[in-house]
């Protein structure tokens, strides 16, 4: 059955060309393409491709070495910065507790002052009240006296008009001479 599909083939398509019993020739398929092959990385070496592409991988090994101590510098300068601002944030609440306690102080300060300023000042009043009624008693007192003083004198002239007539008041007037003339 190979003979008839060998000979449909050459019938069709003209007679088929000879092969070797081995395989193939000296310009058969797998040699045509090993020796383009070796043409090829022939011509990569002569024109120095490894060594271009070798560079090539330095630069990006390098360029990538570079990023690394870049990003390495970064991540320490970063860490610095962060050490930095919590170093500022513990700062900032120690400082902040600080005014807080400074402020309570001088809230209980203030109100301490405040509440002795009310306790003076009710003291204050409190003497000022005492002295004000202290006076209007005296005040009162005087004007008592001044009454009764009058009252007494009013009442003392009266009696004398109806006792005393006017051989009683020269009586009176000679006996208080005597009495200056003997002093």
């Amino acid at each position: 059955m190979a003979d008839q599909t060998v000979a449909t083939v050459e019938h069709a398509s003209g007679p088929a060309p000879e092969h070797d019993a081995e395989g193939g020739g000296l310009l058969s398929a797998p040699w045509f393409i090993a020796l383009a092959m070796l043409t090829v990385f022939a011509l990569l070496i002569w024109k120095k491709v490894p060594a271009a592409i070798g560079k090539a991988l330095d630069s990006k090994i390098d360029v990538i070495r570079h990023q690394l101590s870049e990003a390495e510098s970064l991540r320490k300068d970063a860490e610095a910065l962060k050490a930095e601002y919590e170093a500022k944030a513990k700062a900032a609440d120690k400082e902040a507790a600080s005014i807080v306690e400074r402020a309570q102080h001088e809230a209980e300060t203030i109100i301490a002052q405040a509440k002795e300023n009310a306790e003076a000042l009710v003291e204050r009043r409190q003497r000022m009240a005492e002295d004000k009624i202290a006076a209007e008693e005296r005040a009162a007192v005087d004007k008592l006296r001044a009454t009764a003083a009058e009252a007494a004198r009013e009442a003392a002239a009266k009696l004398i008009r109806e006792r005393v007539d006017a051989a009683a008041d020269e009586a009176l007037v000679g006996n208080a001479i005597r009495s200056i003339g003997s002093r």
